[in-house]
């Protein structure tokens, strides 16, 4: 199954680097990965994505709550929380492709945000699933480049990471 895992850590050089190393000591897989710094200069938040049991999720919960730079952890899939990426994707845009283009950015409310004369760049962020949808509905237009954050979440209600 698949977990959305906030950290909160101290926001010192090689703080990340610990997180990865822990994982790939033991094998575990990293779907997504996003950092950076929080409010407080001296924290940094970090969104992790991966898969596993629910015994595997609570040995890498465990491990992580060891390493020092980690001041507090949650796992968001056990609660109601929002997630969303941020996607880029550079599509060419030339003659009837230009408005069919533009169409579906609005159906999927992102922005076209560079224009040159054959291309569009688009910015779109949603769910994972949102993101997928649009990038399928974009079938029959040629994708130059596309670029995606990773998921970053946040639980719902008044439950704070702190």
């Amino acid at each position: 199954m698949r977990h959305i895992i906030s950290i909160l850590l101290e926001n010192e050089s090689g703080a990340l680097s610990r997180v990865a190393g822990l994982f790939s000591a033991r094998a575990y897989n990293i779907e997504s990965l996003s950092v950076a710094p929080t409010h407080d200069p001296t924290l940094s938040r970090m969104t992790l994505v991966t898969s596993g049991t629910e015994e595997v999720i609570e040995q890498i919960s465990k491990q992580l709550n060891k390493l020092i730079d980690v001041v507090k952890l949650q796992d968001l899939t056990e609660d109601a929380h929002i997630e969303r990426e941020l996607m880029l994707i550079k599509v060419e845009a030339v003659r009837e492709a230009r408005d069919e283009v533009k169409r579906l950015v609005e159906i999927f409310r992102g922005r076209i945000i560079d224009v040159t004369e054959t291309t569009y760049t688009i910015e779109i962020t949603g769910n994972g699933e949102k993101l997928d949808a649009f990038m399928d509905a974009l079938s029959s237009i040629t994708i130059h480049e596309v670029v995606r954050s990773g998921l970053l979440g946040i639980s719902r209600g008044t439950r704070v990471l702190s």
